[in-house]
This record gives C-alpha cells, structure tokens and sequence, in this order.
C-alpha cells in the first residue's frame, strides 16, 4: 500500500512539472538545402568527381606521367601500337609526328586549358556581376549607360573578337588569351546579375535594411549579393567549360596558345591532316577536351536544380 501512495505521488508530479519546451531546428539556408540535394545526385557526384580529377592533373601531372611531353623520337613517328601493359608507360595512347608521347601531352594538356577557363570565369564573373549589380541596384541613368555598353559588347561574337583581339599580341601565352576572353566574355554575367537584383532590391529585407539605417555597401554586400547570387553561380559553372572550348578553338585556329605551350587544341590541329592515317592522334586530345567539357555542364546542371527549388 505505501509503494502504490508513492507511486501515484510521483505520477502527479511528473504531471503538475512544467514541460521543458523542445529546441527549435536550426534554419537551413539556400546553400545547406542546395547541398543536401546535390549529394544525392549521381549526375553531380559524376562531374565532380571528374573535375576533382583534373584539377589534379593540372597540379601535379607528374603523378601521372614521368615522360617528358615535348621529347620526340622520330623512331615512334605515328606509332600507333600502345602497350596497355603499364599505365604510366610513354606509348599509352601512342606517338604523334614528332615521336612525342600522347599520352603525356594529353595530360599536360590540361593545365592550359583548366587555367585559362579557371581564370577566366573567375574574372567575368567578378567584374561583370560587379557592373550588374551596380546597375541593377541603383537604375536610372546609369543602369542606362552601363546597359547600353554590355549591349555594345554583347553584340561582338565572343570567338570573332577574341580573334581580332588576339592578333594585336606578337607572343599568344596563356595570359593573352584569358585577357581576350575576358575583355569580350563578361556581359553575359552582368545581365545575369543584374536581373537577379533588380528582384532581390524589392525584398522586404532590403526595405527594412534602408530603413534601419544601413549604409548601400552593407546592403549590396550583405543582403543583396547572397541571395542574387545563385543565378550568377549556375551560369559561371556551364560558361566554364565554354571557355575552355573557345581556348581549344582559338588554338585549333593557330590564334591561340603556341609552341612550346602544350594544349589540346594545338594537338587537334595538329592531327587534323592524318586523321585518316593515324586517328589516334586526334582522338585522345579531343576526347579529353569533350570529356572536361561535358563534366562542366553536367556540374553546372545538377548545380542549377539544387539552387533553384522549383525545380526540386
């Protein structure tokens, strides 16, 4: 009988005790969402992984090959017999003209062209979200002159400019060619930018930021940028592997990068009269090129349904 009074005793009070009120989940933002999503993507894991790849190929190639890219060997002129045998081995894809490894040159082929599309999507974005976001913020008269002159350069086709661009310089390296994409290549990322905060200045955060007193530095940088720059980001991926395209083209042309810098477009158009003959000198480096392209874009899309939730 006691045990049972004490029982109940005890059942009252843990009744009449005050409930501890449960913790409130953490609010998750734009980017932690867009990451949960993108981590079930085998299309996203899929480019990634590649992009990972490459980039260590641009840091350290000689983890990959231990044969000197520019050594030719006229005994091995279009040798076309690769031995499977050892992946490092200098004959893995075969020779070309010169008796040079393609293998290794399709390796250190890579960082030209990461470089360069790496370069110069960081720079258009920078300074063509920069001028968008400046025009879309404050409008009028100079959203009109900073319109006017994106549509002066928007109407120069991107390759056909960075030609004539590109014959003004006596010696074409790396640094010439991202100088020409990015002088041509930025109006892209303004218009982007500047549509996407032209919406975002109407959001009642940005309305209550004024009215608090927030000076336009702190409202475009710390209201108005984060969330403007979801648009800007999917567009700068896919353009990526654009500008690597263009870089190969530009040097497929001889406008672009020269001996002795070792890029893959240099290699297509150098195997494009024994295509016949000797198909694997063109197909090694353009295989790789379309392979580096397309792990952009496929990265670039899986980035754009993250961030955009309708599309979830």
């Amino acid at each position: 009988m006691p045990d049972l009074i004490e029982k109940k005793t005890a059942a009252v009070s843990a009744a009449e005790r005050p409930q501890q009120p449960e913790k409130p989940e953490k609010a998750r933002s734009l980017g932690s969402d867009a990451w949960q999503e993108l981590r079930r993507k085998p299309i996203f894991l899929l480019s990634a992984s590649l992009i990972l790849l490459l980039i260590v190929i641009t840091i350290a190639p000689g983890l990959f090959t231990s044969v000197d890219p520019r050594a030719g060997d006229l005994r091995h002129h279009y040798l076309s017999d690769p031995s499977y045998g050892h992946l490092f081995q200098a004959d893995w894809f075969g020779y070309d003209g010169q008796g040079r490894s393609i293998y290794a040159r399709v390796i250190y082929g890579a960082r030209a062209s990461i470089i360069v599309g790496t370069c110069v999507t960081a720079a258009v974005t920078v300074f063509g979200g920069l001028l968008g976001m400046l025009a879309g913020y404050f409008g009028g008269w100079l959203d009109t002159l900073l319109s006017r002159i994106t549509d002066i350069f928007f109407g120069i086709p991107l390759l056909l400019g960075a030609l004539v661009v590109l014959n003004a310089f006596s010696s074409r390296t790396v640094w010439s060619v991202v100088f020409a994409l990015v002088a041509l290549g930025w109006t892209q990322m303004a218009r982007v930018m500047r549509g996407s905060v032209i919406t975002v200045k109407q959001a009642d955060y940005v309305t209550a930021a004024k009215a608090l007193g927030a000076g336009t530095p702190r409202i475009l940088f710390k209201h108005i940028l984060p969330n403007a720059i979801a648009p800007v980001i999917v567009v700068a991926t896919i353009a990526l592997g654009g500008y690597i395209a263009t870089e190969a083209t530009l040097s497929f042309l001889g406008i672009g990068l020269q001996d002795p810098t070792i890029s893959w477009g240099i290699d297509i158009n150098s195997a494009q009269n024994v295509i016949r003959t000797a198909p694997h000198v063109l197909f090694f480096p353009a295989g790789m090129l379309s392979l580096t392209v397309l792990a952009f874009i496929m990265l670039g899309d899986a980035v754009r349904d993250a961030l955009d939730p309708k599309l979830r």
